[in-house]
């Protein structure tokens, strides 16, 4: 039976993750792009928190910036984390000053390295949308190292979100700006192929993510529409009413969130 890491609801953890990035504990402060980072996730984070509080030893798949695997390490979980580059060079608050394994891999096409039944949950946090090949393998490989009974959590953003619509009604692309990420960009090329990780490659509906997840085994998924609360203090509070508004019909919200067993 898995070790219970923490007792706390949603509401807690993300009080307590306020006060965390108030203590400098999360990211370095005086960063305003990780500060940004912070204020449009803590919400999610603290969803995902919750799942997870009887998931002891967690990976992060393309943990980038570290906010997540950040706010799980201090919980109290052991951390694994992974990406296409080395992100502790440049985020070494996250990564060098906590007992975090991080590796170096190619998630899309490599093979985790890790051996099969071993992490009690696996995170992928907008990360899919970047591939350039197909979703399955890593999704397949998520489940491979998965204990039984184990954790997936994967979020995406919503193609049906009601920015999307409204851009397409005001003749825009979903996309990224078609000039600088298609006609001009260059591909990375990795064992003999091309990936364009910078951009959205493809966006999901919520059928779409069930069903990679069902073809890649997993059982119990739960796929929800995820809120685009940021985190806002004093006036600025006021602010919310619009997301708020929009986040009333839940298909039309930004992201999706999806979890699910082995």
């Amino acid at each position: 039976m898995s070790k219970t890491v923490h007792a706390l609801d949603k509401k807690q953890l993300y009080r307590l993750g306020v006060e965390m990035r108030n203590d400098g504990r999360l990211h370095d402060f005086s960063d305003p792009v990780l500060d940004e980072v912070f204020t449009g996730s803590i919400d999610r984070f603290s969803d995902i928190a919750f799942k997870l509080r009887e998931s002891p030893r967690v990976l992060d798949i393309g943990s980038g910036h570290g906010m997540l695997i950040s706010f799980l390490s201090e919980l109290g979980h052991e951390c694994h984390a992974i990406d296409f580059v080395d992100q502790s060079e440049r985020h070494p608050a996250v990564y060098k000053r906590r007992s975090i394994d991080y590796r170096v891999s190619n998630a899309e096409v490599d093979p985790l390295p890790y051996p099969s039944d071993f992490f009690d949950a696996v995170t992928c946090c907008q990360v899919l949308e970047h591939f350039t090949h197909s979703h399955l393998p890593l999704v397949r490989e998520i489940r491979r190292v998965l204990k039984p009974g184990g954790i997936a959590e994967i979020d995406v953003p919503n193609a049906a979100s009601y920015r999307n619509r409204s851009r397409m009604l005001r003749g825009k692309h979903i996309t990224n700006d078609y000039k600088s990420h298609y006609l001009y960009a260059e591909p990375v090329l990795y064992k003999g192929m091309s990936f364009f990780p910078v951009r959205h490659n493809r966006e999901f509906t919520a059928a779409e993510l069930q069903l990679l997840l069902e073809e890649a085994g997993f059982r119990q998924i739960e796929v929800s529409f995820l809120r685009g609360r940021r985190h806002r203090q004093g006036f600025r509070g006021a602010l919310a009413l619009g997301s708020i508004l929009r986040d009333a019909v839940p298909s039309l919200r930004k992201f999706l969130i999806a979890f699910a067993k082995k």
